[in-house]
């Protein structure tokens, strides 16, 4: 896995700019952008086909947003367990009205603990789907099929051939998104004191770095889903 690859690739694309600029843009419409999960599908087909520069152009914008409205979808449909367990924390403070002072606090104190609790196992399956949507997407990226994001024997196949640098990959998203935090925020807050320019220049730090980020968790996870010579990417995204 060539990590440095997957950090400078957008660079060495001739329209780079052009394409980063366009990505800001639409990541600030809701909605429409959808559109960017569907870029980085097809940054991982490209990477997986091993083309030279995969950095795709959004000329077919309409092919984009419909894959990534689709992943939209996938990701609500395996968050459903999380927004089935804070239910609870709907209702429970709705019951805090006729049941006495005792009452008050004994729901108070159940409210307390469930959110405690459950905050712990959303942050656990969060960090599980965080660690299972990569391998997801590329099964979508090889097939281009609602159903290919639930072949799990499939989706365990792509994360188990190259597990260690499938690991790695995650990891290194996760730490390039915390130092990119990191390097906003000592950049951004002196911006934000300057009217205007300043904070154009803030909201324009914050895009590209954004997209910038998708580009390269879309190369890394590319490579991983790259075949061996002499087996074929499955074409369809």
């Amino acid at each position: 896995m060539d990590v440095g690859k997957s950090i400078g690739y957008v660079f060495e694309d001739q329209k780079w700019s052009n394409k980063l600029l366009i990505g800001v843009l639409i990541s600030m419409v809701p909605i429409v952008n959808f559109a960017l999960l569907g870029w980085v599908i097809d940054i991982m087909r490209n990477v997986s086909q091993r083309q030279p520069f995969p950095l795709p152009e959004w000329s077919d914008f309409g092919d984009k947003f419909v894959k990534g409205t689709i992943l939209f979808v996938v990701g609500l449909i395996y968050s459903l367990p999380v927004l089935l367990l804070m239910c609870p924390l709907v209702f429970l403070p709705f019951l805090r009205g006729d049941i006495g002072q005792d009452g008050r606090q004994a729901v108070t104190s159940m409210f307390v603990g469930t959110t405690l609790t459950l905050s712990c196992v959303v942050a656990l399956y969060g960090l599980l789907l965080s660690f299972l949507m990569p391998a997801i997407y590329l099964n979508f990226a090889r097939k281009g099929t609602f159903s290919a994001c639930f072949e799990f024997g499939e989706i365990w196949r792509i994360m188990s051939r190259n597990l260690g640098d499938y690991i790695v990959a995650w990891l290194i998203i996760i730490v390039v998104g915390m130092v990119a935090s990191f390097v906003i925020s000592l950049v951004g807050i002196p911006l934000a004191f300057i009217p205007c320019c300043g904070w154009i220049a803030a909201w324009m730090l914050v895009g590209v770095t954004s997209v910038w980020i998708l580009s390269v968790f879309g190369h890394l996870f590319g490579q991983i889903g790259a075949e061996p010579p002499g087996e074929s990417i499955v074409p369809g995204a």
